[in-house]
């Protein structure tokens, strides 16, 4: 394919919520020649303005209400009318040159659902794209490569699909809200015995755990608060989840105590890390309380 081929098979995805528009300027500044879906979580209409005042967006929704990661991706990629779509993360920088890399790589490799690019910090320093489940080992082990590999994991920062594969199979599990869900989707991919390759050439810049929220006290909240729920359910759909819910049933009495003293003694972030993930554990047990025949979701 000619370059010009490739701009007309791909179309870039990108979730946005309470995005710094230097940010999301300095990403899409890289994809002109893309046709882009933008979803915005924030029902921020200004944002909307002023990347359209300065993009072609072929569409952009504005969403009255924050859906998540999962469910935001899943709107975009119904959105989607090229062959491939990739799933891109607002504050993940990649440039055209290696988007086709990415798709040359995915072509290459008949048995594959997904590829990501080999991810870097300002310093050009390698960080996290990929690697193992979690069930299976740490995920904070960084993957330096010297070629092209099979990975159990991907990060959902980016990834390419092709766009009628993923719509059939399914992408991000919508019960995910923030976390865990691109895990879950390479589950599912390996358990489908399709392969999920790391493309060492193809390179992005991505600054990894940074949630836009400026308040630090709901900044707090929406870390703890999902991470914990969503970790339970991740463990849950592969029938592991019972030793963290020993430990919750173990921890809830003192939390409630840590809560109150940390009140007390006026240390308010704290008490509302330990909050969040209190009632994280009671929305998980309330609504998965009866466990499913086989725990197949």
């Amino acid at each position: 394919m000619n370059e010009e081929t490739y701009h007309t098979k791909i179309t870039i995805l990108i979730v946005l919520f309470k995005e710094n528009t230097e940010i999301i300027f300095k990403t899409l500044n890289k994809l002109k020649s893309f046709k882009k879906v933008i979803i915005d979580n924030a029902g921020n209409f200004e944002i909307k303005k002023q990347i359209q005042e300065n993009f072609l967006i072929e569409k952009y929704i504005v969403n009255k209400k924050n859906i998540g990661f999962s469910a935001g991706y899943n709107q975009a990629l119904s959105l989607s009318s090229t062959e491939y779509s990739l799933i891109l993360n607002p504050d993940c920088v990649i440039d055209e040159k290696n988007i086709i890399r990415l798709v040359d790589a995915y072509i290459k490799c008949k048995n594959c659902f997904l590829v990501v690019p080999t991810s870097y910090d300002e310093n050009n320093n390698f960080t996290y794209s990929g690697g193992l489940l979690p069930e299976n080992g740490d995920k904070n082990n960084i993957l330096e490569l010297s070629g092209d590999t099979c990975i159990e994991s991907a990060l959902g920062a980016c990834m390419l699909i092709n766009t009628n594969n993923a719509i059939d199979f399914g992408l991000f599990d919508e019960n995910f809200f923030l976390y865990f869900s691109d895990d879950d989707l390479c589950r599912r991919i390996k358990k489908n015995k399709q392969s999920i390759i790391q493309v060492f050439k193809a390179k992005c810049f991505h600054k990894h755990g940074n949630i836009k929220v400026k308040n630090k006290f709901y900044k707090t909240f929406i870390r703890e608060y999902n991470y914990t729920f969503d970790e339970l359910y991740y463990f849950y759909k592969i029938n592991r989840h019972n030793e963290l819910i020993n430990i919750y049933k173990k921890k809830i009495p003192l939390y409630f105590v840590r809560v109150l003293s940390k009140i007390f003694t006026f240390k308010l972030l704290d008490g509302i890390k330990i909050f969040s993930r209190i009632l994280a554990y009671l929305r998980f047990t309330f609504k998965f309380k009866v466990k499913k025949k086989n725990n197949q979701i």
